[in-house]
């Protein structure tokens, strides 16, 4: 049976079980039995009792001691909060340092450095903990992404594009290109130390790309194709795309090179 220990209840609640155990106690419950119902110690419901016999049931009542929350703290509230927005705004080389990722001890220099304020790791990441943060394995995303060209996009220049589609029957498409490869994802996996675990895999790798494309209301094309995407491949797609709809189509490409090089512009003005 797992150890109960009643001090990581809220006062509240321990105090409620401290006078539910006296009072089983007086109607003649076992002290094994109420420490079992009551899911406390026997120490605990024996001290209980003792505390009502002494001074009654107000004796029985505990209040949690410790210090207040908060003291005791080498940060002030302010320096916390300062902490806090820049670990989440910026990463360490943004603000002078040689780290590229927070760190506990990345973090640690932070504080060292603006505050004179020398925090042990192992205090650092309770400090992260209490403020929410967590270790996680960043996201990939592209430099080159502007989130307010985007949003200026969205709002001006594709609501011009969707009403010439409508006016002239044409269908909008949106296109991208992606590369698949036969290699398997190999995580961790847990064995007896110095035996290290052994997988079957294929020795040959395979490789396949797909240049594809999406109207607003799913329907998909697709090419296969080897290699990487050149401007003889995406104009041979283009070529079936169109004919395949058998209408005007309006193609929404991102700014890879090939996708503006000079043999493609030379055939759509063609």
């Amino acid at each position: 049976m797992e150890k109960i220990d009643s001090r990581t209840l809220p006062v509240d609640a321990l105090n409620e079980r401290r006078r539910r155990a006296v009072k089983m106690r007086l109607d003649g419950a076992s002290l094994k039995d109420t420490a079992a119902q009551c899911e406390m110690s026997r120490t605990t419901v024996i001290a209980a009792l003792k505390a009502y016999e002494a001074g009654g049931w107000k004796a029985v009542d505990v209040d949690r001691g410790g210090r207040p929350v908060g003291s005791g703290r080498n940060l002030n509230a302010e320096q916390e909060r300062e902490v806090q927005r820049l670990i989440r705004g910026r990463t360490p080389d943004q603000l002078k340092m040689v780290n590229a990722l927070w760190t506990r001890q990345a973090v640690a220099e932070l504080i060292r450095d603006r505050y004179g304020i020398k925090l042990a790791v192992r205090t650092m990441g309770l400090y992260l903990e209490r403020w929410g943060f967590t270790p996680q394995k960043p996201m990939k995303k592209a430099y080159e992404q502007s989130p307010a060209a985007v949003k200026k996009w969205l709002d001006e220049e594709y609501p011009v594009i969707a009403a010439c589609a409508k006016i002239e029957g044409a269908e909008i498409h949106w296109g991208d290109e992606t590369g698949l490869r036969s290699d398997d994802v190999r995580g961790r996996s847990y064995a007896p130390q110095g035996q290290t675990p052994i997988i079957r895999v294929n020795s040959k790798r395979h490789g396949l790309s797909v240049i594809s494309t999406v109207t607003n209301k799913g329907h998909m094309r697709w090419k296969a194709f080897d290699g990487a995407l050149n401007s003889d491949i995406l104009i041979d797609f283009l070529r079936r795309l169109v004919k395949d709809a058998g209408r005007k189509i309006y193609l929404i490409l991102d700014n890879l090179r090939v996708h503006h090089s000079k043999p493609v512009k030379a055939w759509l003005a063609g």
